[in-house]
């Protein structure tokens, strides 16, 4: 569902190609593994889709998303991401962009802020 030259905005430092997105979505699903976006309020104009998301879940998977970062071993936790704004855009039927407005303690730095491992300041 994602074009070859896909790019994901936002939650990360830099862009993110296909390859580095999906393996960013495997370390959330072995972290998050009843996780959801809970998506809402979705709206289409053209060839783009935006949408409010909200992601919870339950951390029982190894926290492994950044590289250099020690993984945090399961906690049992229970995570509620604050609402985020993802705006796709479409060519022929797949994603080729998702950009994500992440507010003040949510992506990934509030994910591992509520599983008590918060990252450091830089």
């Amino acid at each position: 569902m994602l074009t070859d030259d896909f790019a994901f905005t936002g939650p990360v430092p830099q862009p993110l190609g296909k390859a580095a997105f999906l393996a960013l979505c495997q370390a959330m699903h072995t972290a998050l593994p009843d996780g959801s976006f809970n998506a809402r309020d979705y709206r289409e104009a053209g060839d783009q889709v935006t949408a409010a998301t909200e992601i919870t879940g339950t951390h029982t998977g190894p926290l492994a998303i950044i590289p250099g970062v020690p993984t945090v071993p399961a906690t049992g936790k229970a995570v509620r991401l604050p609402p985020e704004q993802m705006d796709a855009t479409l060519r022929n039927g797949k994603i080729a962009r998702l950009d994500v407005t992440v507010p003040v303690a949510g992506g990934v730095p509030g994910l591992y802020a509520q599983v008590g491992a918060p990252l450091a300041a830089h």
